[in-house]
């Protein structure tokens, strides 16, 4: 029932707190600890359930600022309006064959 505190224990705790605290003041001091683990219950259980809705909460948000974080992408006119052409993907490749040949033709 409490783990490694078998019967005899018990009996022994409660009588050392009967001789203590009397047999007048014993059931007070009873219902004082009841109410004391109950409170501390209920508080627990409070808290419990305050984080996992603000976790619940969060996960809500998660996806939905997902969604607005992705960029999205311009409409046709804008990218036909831009000045500037974008750079050919083979372009850097260019720029290595050069730099390859310009080493070569200087030790000739």
């Amino acid at each position: 029932m409490f783990g490694s505190i078998g019967m005899p224990e018990l009996i022994i705790i409660f009588v050392i707190a009967l001789i203590i605290f009397g047999p007048r003041k014993l059931p007070e001091l009873g219902r004082s600890l009841g109410k004391s683990i109950g409170e501390f219950k209920r508080a627990s259980n409070d808290l419990r359930n305050t984080l996992e809705e603000e976790i619940r909460v969060e996960d809500t948000r998660t996806p939905e600022s997902n969604k607005s974080e992705t960029p999205t992408p311009a409409p046709p006119e804008a990218q036909s309006s831009t000045a500037a052409a974008p750079e050919p993907v083979s372009a850097p490749a260019d720029t290595n064959a050069t730099s390859e040949q310009s080493p070569s033709k200087s030790g000739v």
